[in-house]
């Protein structure tokens, strides 16, 4: 008896293996939003190109090839602030496309893939930290469209948090949550505006509260990500949300099993 106690008694390494809750994984998933604000601050205060919204950038290369057109010589036919954009975008389709195809093979629901691939994108905003602090550039640009980030390695830097932020967003949509990717709030807004509860203060509604809360963690990212990039410089601000990866990585260990 004693015996088949514990061979059916559940290992930690089974517990890693069990598929999480999507509906019990507010706290991870709103801390994406959080890293959403924090890294897009950091990249903007120095070049003005977003690494996690790529709408704009993409309206930006449009606007670029635009520009070529145009025949104007007083105007550079693909800046580098155009050359930052197009390393974004190209590095956040990478980075989603990457954690898509391996997470169909490993389980996209899966306590230790969540966990690896969020440790992952730690390693990524590390690297970010690593090659900007190695390029000796400034990390807040002094007036818009001069950015101060012109050494290659800070290609190098904008592909690392991108690809980090691409893998986010894909790892957050596979959970299919209110949350959604945790990286575009267009669509969260028109969504949080056509809700037919949105005034209803009486009763907790979930379709609106996940995504007030997201504003909020994204927001308060962005607000502390620019305060520690003034402080610390953009290496230093990296470096700590590389730390704030790895709790959030952690922190997929207290989201329940599937029920």
């Amino acid at each position: 008896m004693e015996t088949e106690k514990t061979q059916t008694r559940p290992t930690f390494w089974s517990y890693l293996g069990a598929d999480v809750e999507p509906k019990a994984a507010s706290g991870p998933l709103a801390a994406f939003y959080f890293m959403t604000g924090y890294l897009d601050v950091i990249s903007f205060s120095a070049i003005y190109v977003w690494c996690g919204f790529q709408t704009g950038n993409c309206a930006q290369l449009g606007l670029a090839l635009a520009r070529l057109t145009e025949k104007n010589p007083d105007i550079l036919p693909f800046p580098l602030s155009d050359r930052h954009a197009l390393t974004s975008l190209l590095s956040f389709v990478v980075g989603g496309c990457i954690v898509g195809r391996l997470g169909d093979h490993i389980g996209t629901h899966k306590r230790i893939w969540l966990m690896f691939a969020t440790m992952f994108q730690g390693l990524l905003t590390m690297a970010a930290s690593l090659t900007i602090h190695a390029s000796n550039q400034a990390s807040i640009a002094n007036g818009r469209g001069l950015g101060v980030w012109t050494h290659p390695l800070s290609f190098v830097t904008v592909a690392f948090m991108s690809a980090s932020l691409g893998m986010q967003g894909t790892l957050a949509k596979r959970l299919n949550t209110q949350y959604s990717t945790t990286i575009v709030l267009s669509h969260v807004w028109v969504e949080l505006a056509s809700d037919p509860k949105l005034f209803d203060f009486k009763h907790r509604v979930g379709t609106r509260d996940h995504k007030l809360m997201a504003f909020l963690c994204l927001f308060s990212g962005a607000f502390v990500g620019r305060s520690l990039t003034k402080a610390l410089g953009a290496s230093g601000a990296l470096g700590i949300g590389c730390g704030f990866r790895v709790l959030i990585s952690l922190a997929w260990l207290f989201v329940p099993n599937k029920t």
